[in-house]
């Protein structure tokens, strides 16, 4: 076989390993799952930090509550908060959404929600609801309840201002997460 047809051959062959191997390093093949697995939400979605807007239908597909705080690490109550956030979001994973939208850095991530003030909390129940305090929690804790000008549906609940732990712990365990 003379040189350049060897060439002639080696040459596309070597692009098409080229381009096969880039497409194997890009989509990896996927693991074998089980219908269990793939209702596992990834560790990513129970980052603290959100850069987006939250999608809560995809977060509800996972059958856990969702509390989102929009604030801002500039905000004095907001950075009270913080650490709530945290310890929430750390011993939650796994049993319920704890976010937090930086709303000053990230203003589009709450395009999607009713917030007038900065901290606000935006509560969803795990079969993606509006969460409805009980009237018990209701005079603990001030909710705005807001619903739908075409439907009077209710659309989603929020608590304004800064939260402690304990009234979180409250909330959460009122939408069935178990401590």
């Amino acid at each position: 076989m003379t040189k350049k047809k060897l060439v002639k051959i080696l040459v596309p062959c070597l692009i098409v390993a080229v381009i096969a191997g880039i497409y194997l390093f890009k989509n990896p093949p996927a693991a074998t799952q089980t219908p269990e697995d793939s209702i596992v939400p990834e560790d990513t979605d129970f980052a603290l930090t959100a850069t987006e807007a939250i999608d809560f239908e995809a977060l509800a597909e996972h059958g856990l509550p969702i509390i989102v705080d929009y604030g801002s690490d500039s905000c004095i109550p907001c950075q009270q908060m913080a650490p709530v956030l945290k310890t929430m979001n750390e011993e939650m994973t796994g049993k319920a959404f704890i976010k937090f939208v930086d709303v000053w850095e990230y203003a589009e991530a709450a395009s999607n929600v009713p917030v007038q003030v900065i901290p606000t909390q935006v509560l969803v129940n795990a079969d993606g609801t509006p969460f409805v305090p009980s009237d018990e929690l209701a005079q603990q804790i001030e909710f705005i309840l807001y619903n739908s000008r075409e439907t009077g549906e209710h659309v989603f609940t929020v608590h304004q201002g800064g939260m402690t732990e304990e009234q979180m712990r409250l909330i959460l365990t009122e939408m069935g997460v178990e401590a």
